[in-house]
């Protein structure tokens, strides 16, 4: 497992990374004919791409993708070259919508982009079993909500972006008078003709970093 080694450092004091190793062992011994994603390198692949004090924004999704080729360890993504989920399609629809001179490859869907300016694209579950939601669910809640509260905790003018009913739940975790808390429903089809759509959750995101000096987000993929 792959981790940049200031996050470490933190991961370190929320999970036992003894356990993640018996996780993978224990699922291989029951499911040795199903896969677990996404890959055992890219577990921990959204705190590989900035340093925590360059952390600017948090996403919050559920878990990972769930067929082959689609999970990169980071919330939303894709590979580029794999065809683009409905949520992340919806997701560039609604930055078009807040900047009308962007323009998104629609066979690009690695957000590795957004990452690299201080982005954690962190699932609340950081492995899934191939073709079943939310099987991991269980392992993971506690620790990935040990990660946020420290975030919330030991860090200053972060914004968590919170998109549907289970990212939501988290807020108790986070300090508000600390950081900048955006909601909406959740980008998926089922829901996001009903708020996601219109949100300015993009515009917002930028307008809170300009207010605290920093660089804004290049939403481009």
């Amino acid at each position: 497992m792959n981790i940049q080694t200031q996050w470490l450092s933190i991961i370190e004091k929320c999970i036992d990374f003894n356990d993640i190793e018996k996780h993978i062992e224990d699922h291989y011994q029951k499911h040795d004919f199903l896969e677990i994603y996404p890959p055992k390198e890219l577990i921990f692949n959204c705190f590989n791409f900035f340093q925590p004090d360059e952390l600017k924004v948090v996403i919050l999704g559920q878990d990972p993708y769930i067929n082959q080729g689609q999970a990169m360890g980071l919330s939303f993504s894709v590979p580029k070259g794999v065809k683009i989920p409905p949520s992340l399609l919806n997701i560039f629809k609604e930055i078009k919508n807040e900047y009308t001179d962007y323009e998104y490859d629609i066979q690009n869907g690695d957000l590795t982009n957004w990452a690299k300016q201080g982005i954690l694209l962190l699932n609340s579950s950081l492995t899934v079993i191939q073709g079943k939601s939310n099987s991991y669910k269980n392992f993971w809640t506690e620790k990935t909500d040990k990660i946020i509260k420290y975030i919330s905790e030991n860090m200053e003018n972060i914004v968590f972006v919170l998109w549907g009913n289970d990212a939501q739940k988290k807020e108790n975790l986070i300090n508000c008078k600390k950081h900048k808390i955006i909601k909406s429903v959740h980008p998926s089809p089922l829901s996001a003709s009903r708020g996601f759509f219109g949100n300015k959750n993009f515009l917002l995101i930028n307008e809170y970093l300009l207010s605290i000096h920093k660089i804004p987000i290049k939403w481009n993929n």
